[in-house]
């Protein structure tokens, strides 16, 4: 007889929402006509980072949660015959094929959220679509380094765990109060902990652990049936924070357990002006085609700027090898 294992059957993750329809007003006036999901970094727009780390964690299937005026952001991923028809009569077969693997990349979906109501009222706009599959998050606002896992490695915790799993980082205690926090018990794996509760934006010294969420989430389910239910809170707003807090709380497992990746990787913030300018100058050195020219003017930039040092990342990369 076939032994049959006693590992409980995890659904496989195949569809990745990607929440896009906030109105990105710390970027204005360059957001009043572009979506701020469409500000380039580097040479692709932000939106475009997320959709592609999705789709090399293998969800082939991906919504976009948008709003009024993001037009371009759907645009961005669909055919674009007339350019690519200007392309081919130029022979410029390498940017015809950028474009056209644009299109490619996952087969994506929409639905607007119609106000902004906050993070949760956002995912549950997914619900229709979802369905009764556990599901991934992305925020446009944390770009992962390619050559760096975690997706996977969630999609993986997942697999062993069961429930939802979320990516946690660790931040200088001081900064608590800007991030959603976490109360934490160790597990036997490395870099994977227990999550028994969560705090959105706590108050200075009331923070349960310097362990702060980023914008990378695996979802069971039964999460819509809590964001159905959960009222405002910080803000005025659906907060996603507290629906996983009361499935890490709940007694009867029901939706659970909820665990985390501790996340040690190349993390790029474009939340905000200044975040998203060392995010462009940090993709900027790593890319092998920029990265050493870009390096060697930025060092000689920098030597100019009085009482300025270079990132540690770029003071790093030895003289000769920016000169080739």
């Amino acid at each position: 007889m076939p032994v049959r294992s006693s590992l409980p059957v995890r659904t496989a993750v195949r569809k990745a929402v990607v929440p896009a329809a906030g109105l990105g007003t710390r970027f204005l006036p360059a957001t009043k006509a572009t979506p701020k999901e469409m500000l380039p970094v580097v040479d692709k727009p932000a939106i475009q980072y997320v959709v592609e780390e999705a789709a090399g964690a293998g969800l082939d299937d991906v919504l976009m949660v948008t709003g009024r005026g993001k037009r371009a952001v759907e645009d961005h991923f669909d055919r674009a015959h007339e350019l690519e028809e200007v392309l081919a009569a130029k022979g410029d077969d390498d940017r015809l094929a950028t474009v056209r693997d644009l299109s490619r990349l996952a087969r994506m979906h929409h639905v607007r959220q119609g106000a902004p109501l906050g993070l949760g009222h956002a995912v549950l706009r997914a619900r229709d679509h979802v369905g009764q599959e556990p599901f991934a998050v992305l925020l446009g606002d944390d770009l992962i380094d390619p050559r760096d896992a975690l997706l996977t490695d969630m999609l993986a915790a997942r697999t062993r765990f069961g429930g939802s799993v979320l990516a946690l980082t660790e931040v200088d205690p001081a900064q608590t109060h800007l991030y959603g926090c976490a109360a934490v018990e160790r597990t036997d794996e490395d870099d994977i902990v227990r999550v028994t509760g969560l705090v959105e934006k706590p108050a200075p010294g009331e923070a349960p652990s310097n362990y702060a969420v980023i914008g990378r989430y695996v979802l069971d389910p039964a999460v819509f049936e809590v964001l159905e239910r959960t009222a405002p809170g910080r803000g005025g707003e659906i907060q996603l924070t507290d629906a996983i807090h009361e499935l890490a709380g709940r007694a009867d497992g029901a939706g659970g357990p909820v665990h985390a990746v501790v996340f040690r990787g190349r993390r790029y913030d474009t939340g905000d002006r200044a975040s998203y300018l060392r995010a462009v100058v940090q993709l900027a050195c790593g890319r092998p085609d920029l990265g050493p020219g870009f390096r060697s003017w930025l060092r000689g930039f920098a030597e100019t700027l009085p009482g300025t040092e270079l990132p540690a990342d770029v003071a790093a990369v030895p003289a000769a090898a920016a000169a080739h």
